[in-house]
């Protein structure tokens, strides 16, 4: 039997967040949608209900609205899937990752999903398309519509450096546009993000064959398929109910977990490079952790930190609409709330974070509420109440009921929020 907890956040009992007074919050329910799940990574919904997801080391499922559970497409020698692709692997941070609806979908029955991959000997992550059958049963016609977000050449020796460590890994489909963005991470080398004709540390758009947007607005000489560039390791992207504004959750080094509103062809500042004024010593040539981030928690410390938007060496980089206050804390979702049974909180976006007391900075398990201004620069917050002592916040996804779900990884569930 699924367990609902109850939040309570009324104006009756006048409840303060953080020192906000919520005159108009929602009462909200929290109950399992989903459990018994291995590191659930990702969520897409259509309009009856029907949920697709993506657990990170088995591989593609999709939830009926009976609740009936079918397995679509495994990772490797994953058993229990109507399908298997054997050059799809888990590892680390590497899996099967971000999955997606087309627009078409009820005439092209086309299901995205981003997943590592060491097809032909070369390590790195993919844009598969695939088509599901009228039963629901399994998918067919595997296309890599984007094949080449590579790896670097050898294994990190940083922190998190396991294969595919900086991932990225989030596609959505644009509710104005109908194009495919892809968040792709930096995977620990340093030249990744500012690079031209590399596509780590960048924000992808393109059709469901993989082409370019054909009114991208890259720098010259930059690969044409590139939004923004200048990532480190976005791993959530949203739309803002209204102008449709895309915005980024990204994961910072030892501070600065970042929500970032997007310009086409936009610069996002981070540049890890050995090569930059007074960089020390650089391990494998990435300076995105120490020595050149030591004492970044320090206020007193923090004019020696490399940033993550580097706004002194890219005066015109996007400037982010919220940090975190200056923590990392393992930034790796977001979702607009939308409806007006989110009362004060409609619009607003919410933030999921799956760090547990990384990098010195206190848990970061946890939902915060962003109220972001018009012009995307800022960002007021509240922190969500949740029941939950532990759990890593992966995926937050709106249903077509208006309800949020959130996939906590390692409790192994999916969790439906639900507004009173």
């Amino acid at each position: 039997m699924a367990q609902t907890i109850k939040l309570v956040l009324t104006a009756s009992i006048g409840l303060a967040i953080s020192g906000s007074l919520l005159a108009a919050a929602p009462t909200i329910s929290a109950q399992d949608f989903v459990d018994k799940l291995e590191s659930p990574w990702d969520m897409a919904f259509m309009k009856d209900g029907t949920m697709f997801f993506t657990e990170k080391c088995k591989g593609l499922s999709v939830r009926l609205p009976s609740g009936a559970i079918n397995k679509l497409h495994g990772i490797g020698a994953t058993t229990g899937y109507s399908s298997a692709s054997a050059d799809l692997f888990c590892d680390g941070q590497a899996g099967m990752m971000g999955v997606a609806i087309d627009p078409q979908f009820a005439s092209n029955r086309f299901i995205y999903a981003y997943s590592s991959s060491n097809l032909g000997g070369k390590l790195g992550n993919r844009v598969m398309r695939f088509k599901l059958n009228d039963a629901m049963t399994g998918v067919s016609d595997r296309t890599d519509i984007v094949a080449d977000v590579g790896y670097k050449p050898k294994a990190s020796k940083h922190p998190f450096g396991g294969p595919g460590a900086h991932n990225g890994g989030r596609i959505r489909f644009g509710p104005a546009d109908g194009f495919l963005y892809v968040t792709t991470g930096d995977n620990h080398l340093g030249i990744g993000p500012m690079s031209p004709t590399y596509i780590g540390g960048k924000v992808l758009r393109v059709d469901r064959d993989g082409k370019a947007a054909p009114d991208n607005k890259p720098p010259a000489g930059f690969d044409p398929r590139v939004f923004t560039y200048g990532h480190r390791n976005p791993q959530g992207i949203a739309f803002r109910p209204g102008d449709n504004r895309p915005f980024t959750a990204e994961n910072g080094p030892w501070h600065t977990d970042e929500v970032t509103a997007l310009v086409n062809g936009g610069n996002a500042g981070w540049d890890p490079r050995p090569n930059m004024a007074g960089r020390k010593e650089c391990s494998d040539d990435y300076c995105g952790y120490s020595p050149n981030q030591m004492g970044a928690m320090d206020p007193k410390k923090r004019a020696a930190y490399m940033p993550m938007t580097d706004l002194k060496t890219y005066p015109t980089a996007m400037k982010p609409a919220w940090n975190n206050k200056g923590m990392s804390q393992g930034m790796f979702c977001n979702a607009f709330l939308s409806g007006a049974k989110w009362k004060d909180w409609n619009g607003q976006m919410v933030v999921g974070y799956a760090g547990i007391g990384i990098h010195g900075t206190g848990v970061g398990n946890r939902l915060d509420l962003l109220k972001i201004s018009a012009d995307g620069l800022s960002a007021t917050k509240t922190d969500l109440p949740w029941p939950t002592v532990a759990g890593r916040f992966r995926a937050c996804e709106l249903g077509p009921d208006g309800d949020l779900f959130v996939a906590l990884e390692d409790q192994g569930k999916i969790i439906r929020v639900k507004p009173e």
